[in-house]
């Protein structure tokens, strides 16, 4: 399992780099290959190609990742693979590279692999806009998804997930000399700063509502009056109704500023994941492993979309460990083979339903 995690692992992925990602693909589906046999199937896309594999007969269960990573290209150089101190670090090694090794050799120390589907997605980590499709029809033609990103902290489960989205408000002014005409300009960054306050009212963290203001660029020179400005925000929400509130009240945003203009884009892309979408499989993990917990969190998955198909789908199968997206990242190498074992027990469980 470490040797294949570092092949995995040395073959750089990051989003949208689509040479560095068709690579990743073949090597992950030459990994697939290797260890269950058949034909991993390549599917292309505009953000880099999708790697689907069939086990064959009716489908039962859809096993779910993703091969991209946040990662640029370089990183490996300056932090390589590495086994130490019972740990294993690298880029992606946790989010989520760890989980694919996990899941195929859980797989294959199953003597039938009918009605087992895999999908790993290239896209992921930039919002799976050419891959939602795809996955919405496999779980739909499964009826149950694992998801292998990484666990949550301790190792637990990841049994409900925040809907989560980006929005873009651009504001357009008005520019003119910051000494000699000050007034006959329209100051975009004023009426920016009104829209920040506005926007982070939205919020409602009693209600596991988060509206965060994250990014905002405006102005040109220090004697303009700034003629544009954007602010990116992203959003965080347990149900529905709050999705539909948030979207709203955005699409609601008022100039406070005579003559300024606002425009919105963006949307709560990955709609909630109720924890009564997992309730079923998470009894059946825990059946398997006892004492195992699961967690809601406010980090977004592919398993949003699944879930919300009223798919029973199950999230955090992947590595023990931590630091996604970071460059402490990294997996506890002797929880591996339990993980591996216990996506053994699920799919004959699920199958045997």
């Amino acid at each position: 399992m470490i040797e294949d995690l570092r092949t995995l692992v040395e073959v750089e992925s990051p989003s949208r780099d689509l040479e560095a990602l068709a690579a990743s693909a073949k090597s992950v589906a030459a990994f697939i290959e290797r260890r269950l046999g058949g034909t991993a199937v390549l599917v292309e896309s505009e953000a880099g190609p999708h790697v689907h594999w069939s086990g064959g007969g009716e489908p039962r269960v859809l096993i779910l990742g993703h091969h991209d990573t946040v990662f640029p290209l370089g990183t490996l150089a300056c932090r390589p693979f590495r086994v130490e101190g019972g740990r294993a670090t690298g880029p992606g090694v946790f989010d989520m590279l760890g989980g694919l090794v996990q899941a195929v050799h859980g797989l294959a120390a199953l003597d039938d692999l009918s009605g087992v589907e895999i999908l790993v997605t290239a896209d992921e980590e930039v919002g799976s806009g050419s891959s939602r499709a795809l996955i919405e029809e496999r779980a739909l033609a499964c009826g149950a998804v694992l998801v292998f990103e990484g666990a949550a902290d301790g190792g637990g489960l990841k049994t409900g997930r925040k809907g989560c989205g980006t929005f873009r408000v651009s504001i357009a002014g008005r520019a003119s000399h910051a000494g000699l005409e000050p007034a006959a300009g329209v100051n975009a960054l004023v009426e920016a700063a009104h829209q920040v306050l506005d926007i982070a009212a939205l919020g409602r963290p009693d209600i596991g509502t988060t509206v965060t203001p994250t990014v905002a660029a405006a102005g040109t020179l220090d004697n303009v009056v700034p003629a544009e400005a954007t602010v990116v925000v992203d959003v965080r929400v347990e149900s529905a109704e709050e999705k539909e509130r948030i979207e709203a009240a955005f699409a609601a945003l008022a100039p406070h500023l005579d003559e300024a203009r606002i425009t919105v884009e963006g949307a709560v892309g990955r709609p909630p994941m109720p924890e009564s979408a997992s309730a079923e499989l998470f009894a059946v993990a825990r059946k398997l492993h006892p004492g195992i917990e699961g967690v809601a969190v406010g980090g977004g998955s592919d398993g949003n979309f699944t879930a919300a198909l009223g798919v029973p789908t199950l999230d955090g199968l992947g590595a023990v460990g931590g630091g996604a997206h970071a460059d402490h990242e990294y997996v506890v190498v002797e929880a591996m083979a339990e993980r591996a074992s216990l996506v053994t027990g699920l799919v004959n469980a699920i199958r045997g339903v």
